[in-house]
């Protein structure tokens, strides 16, 4: 059994670590409420891009372009594999959770199933994994998954459209942590590039079928260029808004993890202090037991 000093020295650590946990709780609650908003700006902007595309597909259901999905009875026979790029979204720190293991699980399946893909990842603890798991990514892309900012997403954005542009990959995916509700959230795949034509569909714009939208939009100079200009926007558009997302589940896990932590903290000392007690009171009375015995020897000398 340990000792007393022990036992004071143990509920010492454990009082010092959840003043520690719940300094964090605090940070990532309030840091949270930020986020959210941010988020929620971030869906109008995205909704808001996502019509303009579906728009365009609308008055030209049978435009082919390079970012988007070939026809179905257009589509290659070529049976060679597409190379692929993953853009994996992880966090900068730890104790979140399983919010950074549920993601990097995803990308170490798809890395099993595509070994030749290319992996963009965001995030030093998405690194540290991969390194360790002795899985190759692209080394030179380097960003930080703290403080989401348009810039930084339309870099990331710029450097994808780039290297699909140049035919070394012909599909682009992100990994991320969608959040669901206030409560839940869990890993997501998305495709970036090229556009799936079912999302833009009139059901996903929210029209029924046959009915027109109620503002006919101009193009100009026309609806092609437009799109060229559109569809990096809609990238950057998604990044951006899986970057938040993302950075509001790590906020999220961590405020629960932390929560947690404490909470075991303070049944720990509960238990601690139940020993110590027990072994303060046997401390006692033994030390009154030895003055009794003692002072009985000692009358027993006189007599």
């Amino acid at each position: 059994m340990a000792s007393v000093k022990e036992i004071q020295d143990r509920m010492k650590s454990i009082s010092d670590t959840m003043k520690i946990t719940n300094a964090m709780y605090l940070i990532s609650s309030s840091k949270l409420i930020k986020a959210k908003r941010n988020m929620e700006r971030v869906q109008d902007y995205f909704n808001t891009i996502n019509r303009s595309i579906g728009d365009i597909l609308h008055h030209m259901p049978d435009m082919e372009h390079r970012f988007l999905e070939p026809f179905e009875n257009r589509v290659s026979k070529d049976t060679k594999e597409k190379q692929r790029a993953y853009i994996v979204i992880t966090a900068d720190k730890g104790l979140a959770g399983a919010y950074n293991l549920n993601v990097e699980k995803m990308a170490e399946r798809e890395y099993k199933k595509n070994p030749n893909s290319k992996f963009f990842v965001i995030g030093q603890v998405g690194r540290n994994y991969f390194l360790n798991k002795h899985m190759p990514f692209e080394e030179e892309f380097f960003y930080s998954s703290q403080k989401p900012s348009l810039q930084r997403s339309r870099n990331i954005t710029t450097d994808l459209i780039d290297v699909f542009k140049s035919g070394e990959i012909q599909e682009v995916y992100i990994i991320f942590t969608h959040v669901e509700n206030g409560l839940k959230s869990q890993p997501t795949m998305m495709k970036l590039l090229p556009l799936s034509r079912d999302e833009f569909s009139e059901e996903n714009m929210g029209l029924p079928d046959g009915e027109e939208p109620d503002i006919a939009e101009e193009f100009f100079p026309d609806a092609i260029t437009v799109f060229n200009q559109l569809v990096p926007i809609t990238m950057h558009g998604i990044i951006f808004s899986a970057l938040t997302e993302s950075y509001c589940a790590e906020l999220h896990d961590r405020m629960v993890a932390m929560d947690g932590a404490t909470k075991s903290g303070r049944e720990m000392l509960q238990e601690l202090r139940l020993q110590y007690n027990r072994l303060r009171q046997g401390s006692i009375t033994q030390e009154i037991t030895e003055v009794i015995a003692g002072a009985k020897s000692q009358r027993k000398k006189r007599l």
